[in-house]
């Protein structure tokens, strides 16, 4: 596999060896132990989600507080999206600031979400089926949010004005000032 850094720290794109001929391809989606050397990080992953969406539609941001914190490897299995990470660690150098990498089933590119961070992504094809992995379970109690028209940071979704598909949930998001500032 292939590791490449985004601007933000922990934050990285997973790039599989992918084996292709006239059958098809073939990829080992993930390895711990590889992951782990190559990373210098270990991740034990407990929960799998999978997510469907439409042309404009909008996911995020969102994270989980305190213990229930979740380190996130998400991929895209149909369709193409723009994935976002907000860094929200205390203390980071690149607190308030965003990485964003486009994620597709044409590239099998991944991207490691790190404890911390928010996270959301848009999707830029027709449809996209987007698959992650957690480090920790869900909880509902601990959810947190901000909102994907942020202001200050600028988030530039590649989806035109008007066109945007988002929950009633997302569109009541505070700014992040407000949950982090």
């Amino acid at each position: 596999m292939n590791i490449i850094p985004t601007s933000l720290a922990g934050c990285l794109v997973v790039e599989p060896r992918v084996f292709a001929d006239e059958r098809g391809y073939f990829f080992e989606s993930f390895n711990a132990a590889a992951f782990g050397q190559a990373t210098g990080q270990h991740v034990a992953f407990v929960q799998d989600n999978e997510s469907f969406s439409r042309y404009g539609t909008i996911r995020g941001l969102h994270a989980q507080a305190g213990d229930a914190a979740q380190a996130k490897l998400v991929r895209v299995l149909s369709g193409k999206v723009l994935d976002v990470v907000v860094d929200a660690r205390a203390g980071s150098a690149t607190f308030g600031q965003y990485a964003a990498v486009e994620l597709s089933a044409d590239n099998k590119r991944q991207l490691f979400v790190p404890r911390g961070c928010l996270h959301g992504f848009s999707v830029l094809s027709e449809t996209a089926t987007f698959f992650y992995k957690c480090d920790n379970y869900y909880e509902k109690s601990a959810e947190i949010g901000v909102s994907y028209k942020d202001l200050d940071l600028g988030i530039d979704w590649g989806i035109p004005l008007g066109q945007e598909v988002v929950s009633d949930k997302d569109q009541q998001l505070p700014a992040f000032s407000q949950v982090f500032g």
